[in-house]
C-alpha cells in the first residue's frame, strides 16, 4: 500500500476545503489515491477548484496527473506544476517522491483560468482571453516557468489592466534547465510560461508575505539616487548609514550581516508609521568605497523610505509568526484553508530543522487544508503592488468572506 498521510478538509457555511498528499513514487497510484481520498472527503461533492503540486520525480508523467485531475475527479479548474519540494499539511517533502492535492468547492465564486506563452523573439506582450477589468479584480494565483516568463513584466500589465489585484504564486522548480519543469491547466501540459486562475466574488483570498527579514537601525529618506544606485539617505553618504548601521550591531547580527544584509524599501509612503509587511526587501548587491553609494537589487527613486534589513532563521521565523498573528487579529473570520509557495532557499537548509513553515501554519491557524510547494521565485504584493520575491513564503489563506463570517 502507498504511503498516504493524514489529510485535513474543513466545512464551512459554504465553502469546502479538502487537501491529500500520497509518497508513492508510482504517478498513476499516487494520482488514484489522491483522488480516492479527496472524494471521499468531499461527500459526492465536485470540486470547483484543484491545486496540484509535485516533485521532480513524477514530471514524465504529469499528463496523467492532469487528465485524472480533470477527467476523473472533475474538478472545474484544475492546474498545477512541479516544485524543488512538495508542502502538504504539517509536512515539507524536500527531496522525496511527493503529490500533494488541494482543492475547494467555491459556490457563488468564479473561478476564471488564464495562460500566457512567450517566445524568445517576443518583445511585447499583451493577455490575450484574459477576463476584461470589471472593477472586481479579486485575487490572481499564479504558478510560472522561471526560464521562459519575464515575470516583472506580467506584473506590470497586471497592475496596468487590474489594479489593485493581488496575485500570489510561485515560479516552477526541479528542473535544473529550460524544458524541464512542468504547468497544467485543465487537460494541458505545459513546458514552459505561466497558467494561473483569477478568484472573484464573495470570497476573501488574503496575502500574506513572510520575507524573512527583520530591520535593523534607523530609517532614512533617499535623497539621491540613479536607478539601483542609493547615493545619499538623509543627506549623507548611504555607505556611511550603513556602516553606522553596522558598527551598531552586536557580535552575532556583524557576523550574519556579512552573509545576509538587506534593504528594505517603503513602498506605500501614504502610511503613518511602518511595519513588517510595509518594505519591500531587496538584496544588497555592493558598495562603492570612491563614491559612497550602495548598489541594491531594485530601482530605488529618491524620496523613497528605506531601512536595512537582517535575514536569518531566527528572523525569518519570528516574521512569519507575526504577520500571521497580525492576520488572525485584523480578522474575525478564520482562514479555512491556504497555499503556500516558500522559496526553495528556506526550509530545512535555512532553519535547520524540516517543516518549519507548514509547522508555523499549523500553529497559528489550526489543521485547516493547506497545500504547496517550494518555488524559485516567489509572488505576493507589498504596499498594494505586486512583487516577485526571494527567501520568501507567499501565502494565500481563503476565508469567508466578512459579512458572512458570523453567519449561521
Amino acid at each position: 500500500m502507498p504511503s498516504l498521510s493524514p489529510t485535513s478538509s474543513i466545512q464551512a457555511a459554504t465553502f469546502h476545503f479538502v487537501s491529500a498528499v500520497s509518497r508513492n513514487p508510482d504517478t498513476e497510484a499516487a494520482a488514484r489515491d489522491l483522488v480516492d481520498e479527496v472524494r471521499a472527503k468531499l461527500g459526492g461533492a465536485t470540486p470547483d477548484l484543484a491545486f496540484v503540486f509535485f516533485s521532480s520525480h513524477h514530471v514524465s508523467r504529469a499528463e496523467l496527473l492532469a487528465e485524472t485531475m480533470t477527467d476523473v475527479l472533475g474538478a472545474r479548474v484544475a492546474l498545477g506544476c512541479s516544485g524543488e519540494g512538495v508542502i502538504a499539511g504539517a509536512e515539507e517533502l524536500e527531496t522525496s517522491p511527493a503529490v500533494t492535492l488541494w482543492t475547494a468547492c467555491l459556490p457563488g465564486v468564479t473561478l476564471t483560468p488564464v495562460r500566457l506563452s512567450f517566445s524568445q523573439t517576443q518583445d511585447q506582450f499583451s493577455l490575450p482571453g484574459w477576463p476584461e477589468a470589471d472593477g472586481q479584480e479579486g485575487t490572481f494565483l499564479l504558478l510560472a516557468d522561471p526560464f521562459s516568463t519575464p515575470m516583472q513584466d506580467v506584473l506590470s500589465l497586471l497592475e496596468a489592466r487590474y489594479p489593485g489585484a493581488a496575485a500570489i504564486g510561485g515560479l516552477t522548480g526541479g528542473g535544473q534547465g529550460a524544458g524541464e519543469n512542468r504547468l497544467f491547466l485543465g487537460r494541458q501540459i505545459f513546458e514552459s510560461g505561466l497558467v494561473g486562475v483569477r478568484v472573484s466574488g464573495p470570497i476573501e483570498v488574503r496575502p500574506v508575505i513572510s520575507q524573512g527579514c527583520r530591520p535593523i537601525g534607523e530609517r532614512y529618506v533617499v535623497t539621491k539616487a540613479e536607478h539601483n544606485l542609493v547615493h545619499e539617505m538623509g543627506g549623507t553618504p548611504a555607505l556611511t548609514r550603513l556602516q553606522t548601521v553596522f558598527e551598531s550591531l552586536g557580535g552575532d547580527d556583524r557576523r550574519r550581516a556579512h552573509r545576509a544584509l538587506h534593504v528594505g524599501i517603503v513602498i506605500d509612503e501614504h502610511r503613518n508609521r511602518f511595519e513588517r509587511g510595509d518594505f519591500l526587501v531587496r538584496n544588497l548587491v555592493g558598495a562603492d568605497q570612491t563614491t559612497g553609494a550602495v548598489a541594491i537589487g531594485d530601482v530605488v527613486q529618491e524620496g523613497q523610505t528605506v531601512q536595512f534589513h537582517l535575514r536569518d532563521a531566527k528572523s525569518a521565523s519570528e516574521d512569519l509568526h507575526l504577520l500571521l498573528a497580525a492576520d488572525r487579529s485584523r480578522h474575525s473570520n478564520a482562514p479555512l484553508g491556504a497555499l503556500v509557495f516558500s522559496c526553495c532557499g528556506r526550509g530545512q537548509g535555512l532553519f535547520g530543522r524540516p517543516h518549519h513553515d507548514s509547522g508555523v501554519l499549523t500553529e497559528r491557524l489550526g489543521p485547516i487544508p493547506v497545500a504547496g510547494f517550494f518555488a524559485q521565485g516567489e509572488l505576493g504584493p507589498v504596499g498594494g503592488r505586486n512583487f516577485l520575491h526571494g527567501y520568501t513564503a507567499s501565502i494565500a489563506l481563503f476565508a469567508q468572506p466578512a459579512s458572512k463570517a458570523g453567519a449561521p
